[in-house]
């Protein structure tokens, strides 16, 4: 079970507890439910406050409703736990998922991965030629993000605290694709801070980070084709790893969070959790790509077809949150 495949799973388990009587018919049952990882120090991976919100609607103890849920996805394939916190926090382990089968859900999908089954196309922004430069931005990447994980109506946007410069002043010192980065990459209430750091053509500005290791990652599959070989994620489990390659175990755990990413930027309207995602894949993403390719007179092996795909699974979550942020993603930087 993936953290996306939970949240669907903890709303059937909602509904049918209703349908059988065990909570009362009139109970929320909300069509999608927030799962978010476990704080440090928590319960078990993921958890869910969902039971306060059923609780909430019939007049039930979040408690009581947490018990009943958490009887019904005890037995549910794909978790291996299910735990009680506090006043009726739900909490659970999910059973190991195949390194495998993440990366070829991943590549499958492409840049849509994350999106819902129900997800809309957003329709083209008209703005008034006065509307500022940081609202068209921010109301943008969230329509967006709504879009993605289903939702039409957009709802109550977020409020935007207005750039201290002017647009035009911003977009011909940044450019449009750095100033869209900086005033989506904090709260949108908050001031966003433009500086040198956005035009740094190295590692230590995120901007630059994120888009140079999707271009690093489509890089690499040029270099493997130039060897000879592609990618072939099947084979990822049963690659060896040398005691010295970087952490791939943190670059597998983001992209299977990133459905649950997207569904958390769009329930909180919050794209700078989106550009926090990215960062981290980019990181992760740069550490991990010195082992891919072979080195010397080392010929490809199946670990290295199984590299090249956790590459690319990276690359393309970078581009699909990129496009979702309203920022290009060049294949060459």
């Amino acid at each position: 079970m993936t953290p996306a495949d939970l949240s669907s799973t903890v709303a059937r388990a909602v509904r049918r507890a209703v349908e059988d009587g065990e909570l009362p018919a009139e109970a929320d049952v909300p069509e999608r439910v927030v799962i978010e990882r476990s704080r440090p120090g928590g319960v078990g991976d993921y958890a869910t406050p969902v039971a306060f919100q059923v609780a909430k609607t019939v007049g039930s103890a979040p408690r009581h409703v947490a018990d009943v849920l958490a009887r019904r996805l005890a037995a549910e394939s794909g978790i291996e736990r299910v735990e009680i916190t506090g006043a009726g926090f739900l909490n659970f382990t999910l059973a190991p998922r195949s390194a495998a089968a993440l990366v070829r859900e991943v590549l499958s999908r492409g840049p849509r991965y994350g999106y819902a089954d129900d997800a809309v196309e957003a329709e083209p922004f008209c703005w008034a030629p006065t509307a500022e430069f940081r609202l068209r931005a921010v109301h943008e990447a969230v329509v967006r993000i709504l879009r993605s994980q289903g939702r039409e109506d957009g709802g109550a946007l977020p409020g935007v605290a207005p750039v201290a410069r002017r647009d035009g002043d911003v977009v011909a010192a940044y450019g449009r694709s750095a100033a869209t980065w900086a005033v989506l990459a904090v709260p949108a209430r908050e001031t966003p801070q433009f500086g040198a750091g956005l035009l740094v053509q190295d590692e230590s500005g995120e901007f630059f980070l994120v888009r140079y290791a999707h271009a690093r990652a489509k890089a690499l599959g040029r270099g493997a084709a130039r060897l000879g070989f592609g990618a072939e994620p099947g084979e990822f489990d049963d690659a060896p790893a040398a005691p010295a390659e970087p952490d791939a175990p943190a670059l597998l755990r983001l992209l299977a969070e990133h459905p649950l990413v997207l569904e958390a930027a769009a329930h909180h309207r919050a794209p700078e959790r989106l550009t926090r995602q990215l960062v981290a894949v980019a990181d992760e993403l740069l550490d991990f790509q010195h082992c891919v390719l072979p080195k010397g007179d080392e010929k490809p092996s199946a670990a290295h077809r199984a590299r090249l795909a956790l590459a690319e699974a990276a690359g393309t979550v970078l581009a699909g949150g990129l496009a979702l942020l309203g920022i290009d993603a060049p294949d060459c930087l």
